[in-house]
């Protein structure tokens, strides 16, 4: 792969220090091959992209993290609170409908796919065990990241030992909600009341990456960071899909972010 088709990615601390043990990219839209409204790294095979231009966008994303293309899975994601322990890739029409991934094997690339929702990535690099989470609001306040969590610790994993970060999502002054989703949010998790601030009316901004932190910390994960890179503003870094419905685009792309434990 040339300079000019290695995709640029941002890290966290908490996981970069584990560099030798485990390797992660929370990408963006740059660095790809996609064109209009999917310039330029679309990874989202189920957006009205060319499939051939995702395709090569998701290669890149795997080439950059030193991962074979053919060793990204990647779930059909449906904003719900499970998890998939996994040793194996599948082919796109046999992907299992979840939003978490968990893996002992080195050398899988686990992929998951954002557009506003929370990227998470987790590590145990002492027990060789990793996750990729996407979570959305209902995917979080359903307890995906919970459910990921449990399943790296069947799988040996240390909450104590864990590592986690956040990437780039709806930042809290870009995450304006009604009183639904406040009264969902605190139904399920009333510590949450700190994360609301208000807006005009009914409406109040919520902070997600601060949410994704919190239950993290209730689980016992020891290490943990958020990347405060907001995807309603940074249009020129990242997908955004309350963005291309405020602008009455079509689509968006989706951006992706992979986690891959080295051999």
């Amino acid at each position: 792969m040339t300079d000019t088709e290695r995709p640029p990615y941002e890290e966290v601390p908490a996981l970069k220090r584990f560099s030798m043990h485990v390797r992660h990219g929370f990408f963006g839209r740059r660095g790809g091959v996609s064109t209009g409204v999917y310039k330029s790294l679309n990874c989202g095979p189920g957006s009205g992209d060319d499939p051939a231009k995702v395709l090569e966008n998701r290669r890149r994303v795997c080439l950059a993290l030193g991962a074979m293309p053919d060793k990204l899975a990647s779930p059909r994601q449906v904003h719900s609170a499970k998890a998939v322990i996994t040793d194996t890739a599948w082919e796109p029409n046999e992907r299992p409908e979840c939003d978490a991934l968990v893996t002992k094997r080195p050398g899988l690339l686990l992929g998951v796919l954002a557009a506003d929702c929370a990227p998470v990535v987790i590590c145990d690099p002492h027990n060789g065990v990793i996750a990729a989470i996407h979570a959305g609001w209902k995917g979080a306040v359903g307890g995906v990241i919970e459910s990921a969590v449990e399943a790296m610790i069947l799988l040996g994993g240390d909450p104590s030992k864990m590592a986690a970060g956040v990437g780039p999502c709806l930042s809290q002054s870009s995450f304006e909600v009604g009183p639904d989703l406040v009264d969902a949010v605190l139904d399920r998790t009333p510590w949450a009341e700190t994360l609301f601030e208000p807006g005009e009316g009914d409406r109040q901004f919520f902070d997600l990456k601060r949410y994704c932190l919190g239950q993290l910390a209730r689980l016992g994960v020891a290490h943990m960071d958020a990347l405060t890179d907001d995807t309603l503003t940074q249009q020129d870094a990242y997908f955004s899909h309350r963005h291309s419905v405020k602008t009455g685009e079509r689509d968006c792309g989706r951006n992706m972010t992979g986690i891959m434990l080295l051999g």
